[in-house]
């Protein structure tokens, strides 16, 4: 009796293992495999001259879970920034939540600073989880005049990374189907969480941006230009003055 009672916990509890195991392979802490593999993400610009809007488009599988979180990782270069006064109101709309690694320089040219990373912080639409849109304000920074006649630099925006975590899920462990990344958890940076890095199943494409650049063969006529427009406004202007001025002393 003992001995068909011991076999019978032994073929439910394999049985139980099993099922966990399977539950382990079909999801990830409380995200659906699918929803690993499936994601896209694409890239669009907006508007021209030096003031953009980088459209982020991500696309999920259809069972997104109610307490996925998704961070996006933007890397920009050194010739385009964005405006942290600009985001500060955004934010304080909820219309935008992101943060940044450095301190940006708004008058600094592009030749002269450096890339920074962007932390996007986007909240999934209820009616509509599947499908998340994020425009980010971007700007283009002044690039040194050509030298060969060109009248526009091209920078090249890559595609961000996209991070999911949810919060039923407190550890989680590298696999051959996933990256294990550390992140800042919300944007106020207060402490540090563990997201899954999504591996892009096809190439993603990159945007190009085309920012308006001077002509270095022409600093010296716009200097003398300019210098020549300066004499001939001040002695107009001291002609004007001299002869409706009053100098009279009383």
């Amino acid at each position: 009796m003992n001995f068909l009672f011991i076999i019978t916990l032994t073929y439910f509890s394999t049985c139980h293992c099993w099922a966990k195991k399977d539950e382990r392979h079909d999801s990830i802490c409380g995200l659906p495999k699918q929803l690993l593999e499936s994601s896209s993400i694409s890239l669009e610009i907006n508007k021209k001259g030096f003031h953009r809007e980088l459209v982020t488009t991500v696309e999920f599988s259809p069972d997104v879970p109610s307490a996925l979180k998704v961070l996006l990782v933007h890397r920009f270069p050194s010739g385009i920034y964005v405006d942290p006064y600009q985001l500060t109101s955004m934010s304080e709309h909820s219309l935008l939540q992101i943060l940044l690694d450095s301190t940006i320089d708004l008058e600094m040219p592009a030749h002269k600073t450096m890339g920074f990373v962007a932390l996007v912080y986007p909240t999934l639409d209820e009616k509509n989880p599947r499908l998340l849109k994020v425009t980010v304000p971007v700007h283009g920074r002044y690039h040194e005049p050509s030298v060969d006649g060109k009248m526009f630099a091209s920078v090249t925006l890559e595609p961000p990374d996209l991070l999911l975590r949810a919060n039923m899920c407190a550890q989680l462990y590298h696999s051959e189907s996933h990256t294990i990344v550390d992140a800042p958890c919300t944007v106020d940076n207060l402490s540090m969480c563990q997201w899954i890095k999504i591996q892009p199943q096809q190439e993603q494409s990159h945007v190009s941006v085309q920012i308006p650049v001077g002509d270095r063969s022409l600093v010296t006529f716009v200097c003398t230009g300019t210098l020549l427009i300066t004499m001939m406004c001040c002695v107009a202007l001291s002609k004007i003055i001299w002869k409706h001025g009053d100098f009279k002393q009383e």
